[in-house]
């Protein structure tokens, strides 16, 4: 499966609702993304051949490892640059959309500059 902005942020939703909910239905995926739900059941459908998700007996939508691991660095990302753009000024609401747009684009090596930066300003 090629990771995109879509299975990216779907599992990042995923992972938001966990926390949230504790129990993700492809329901509670569909009304957070405002996305109807069959597209939704054929996302998960495709997220659960490549390994990124189990679904229980009761519809219950877990995460694997793999999918964790792809959720944790999307969040850590969308928190981090979220959190900067509010530093700079930035409207809570504008920061948040941008930080959506920019999680997905940024390379490894900017971000971790970018989480330098902050840590050295924090301090």
């Amino acid at each position: 499966m090629v990771m995109n902005e879509s299975v990216e942020n779907y599992l990042e939703t995923i992972l938001v609702l966990n926390h949230r909910l504790g129990n993700v239905r492809s329901i509670d995926i569909a009304n957070e993304m405002n996305f109807k739900k069959p597209s939704v059941s054929v996302a998960m459908k495709n997220l659960r051949e490549n390994g990124f998700i189990t679904v229980g007996p009761e519809g219950y939508i877990h995460l694997t490892e793999s999918g964790r691991e792809v959720a944790e660095k999307i969040y850590e990302r969308h928190t981090t640059l979220s959190s900067w753009l509010v530093m700079l000024g930035v409207d809570p609401r504008i920061a948040a959309e941008d930080a959506c747009k920019i999680e997905h684009d940024v390379s490894a090596e900017s971000f971790e500059a970018i989480k330098r930066h902050i840590n050295s300003v924090s301090k």
